[in-house]
């Protein structure tokens, strides 16, 4: 599955459905945890349920459910609900590891995407995520509840950028994605209106090694689906390294445009080539 743009969308908003449908995401994830308060939780249930029944609109696009955490109240009825919907995954908060993946993979049966950074617990279980590897549809984190959940005063710098803790969080999740085999989401960039900020932070996550990125607006879709789709020109050079190295298959190094080219380099483009 193609997962460069993930777009949230509160369950208990149908209204908004459409306008997310059009936005051109990859995927849609209706929430039903932290967008939804406790009172319209079953109401967002009903909405999201309705829209998963047959034919359902924008079937081209992925949906995933962001169900409530697996020692929450609200699971059992979220899971009901989604039972016979057969969404595309789940999307599960708090996540803390492989043997949370697995307890939730047993209960219904579909590709989930945990957020894996939410929880203190959450950062020493990073590693075990290729446990799980089949029942993932890819890995993503966030810096929103991991500092509530420490008590600290934020997780950025007045510039935007990440203070040490949650750059650690960031680049953990990033290897333990790929340790697992999955694809690598970065998570929401928060000012919806700023485009320009989001561009480059979307430019940083492909440059750092991410695949996609989750948006909390229609807006960003855009600009975060031009951040993780390769260029022509990316694509012809990558197609240039491998075809040298399919003429030279007993060579280990190669020189092309005056540059040094090795078995890295052709590992690159070979993914990027599969990515396309």
């Amino acid at each position: 599955m193609r997962l460069r743009s993930l777009l949230f969308v509160p369950g208990d908003r149908p209204d908004r459905f459409a306008r997310a449908v059009a936005s051109g995401a990859d995927a849609l994830i209706l929430d039903l945890e932290d967008a939804v308060v406790t009172a319209r939780k079953a109401e967002a249930r009903a909405a999201v349920r309705a829209y998963l029944a047959p034919p359902r609109p924008g079937k081209e696009l992925l949906v995933f459910v962001r169900v409530n955490p697996l020692d929450s109240p609200f699971l059992d009825d979220d899971l009901a609900a989604l039972a016979d919907a057969r969404p595309d995954g789940l999307v599960l908060p708090k996540a803390a590891g492989a043997r949370d993946v697995l307890r939730l993979a047993e209960r219904l049966a579909l590709p989930i995407l945990p957020v894996a950074t939410e929880t203190p617990a959450a950062i020493f279980a990073l590693g075990s995520y290729g446990q799980a590897a089949a029942h993932l549809a890819g890995l993503t984190w966030g810096a929103e509840d991991l500092p509530a959940a420490i008590g600290a005063a934020a997780a950025r710098e007045a510039d935007g950028g990440y203070t040490d803790p949650y750059r650690l969080a960031r680049s953990l999740a990033l290897f333990a994605a790929h340790a697992a085999g999955v694809p690598a989401i970065e998570t929401v960039y928060p000012d919806f209106r700023d485009m320009d900020g989001l561009a480059a932070y979307a430019a940083r996550g492909r440059r750092d090694g991410f695949t996609g990125m989750l948006a909390i607006h229609p807006a960003q879709v855009a600009v975060i689906n031009a951040a993780f789709t390769p260029s022509a020109d990316e694509l012809a050079q990558a197609r240039r390294v491998v075809a040298l190295f399919a003429a030279n298959p007993d060579a280990g190094a190669l020189q092309l445009d005056g540059r040094m080219v090795d078995a890295p380099h052709l590992k690159a483009a070979q993914r990027l080539l599969a990515r396309a």
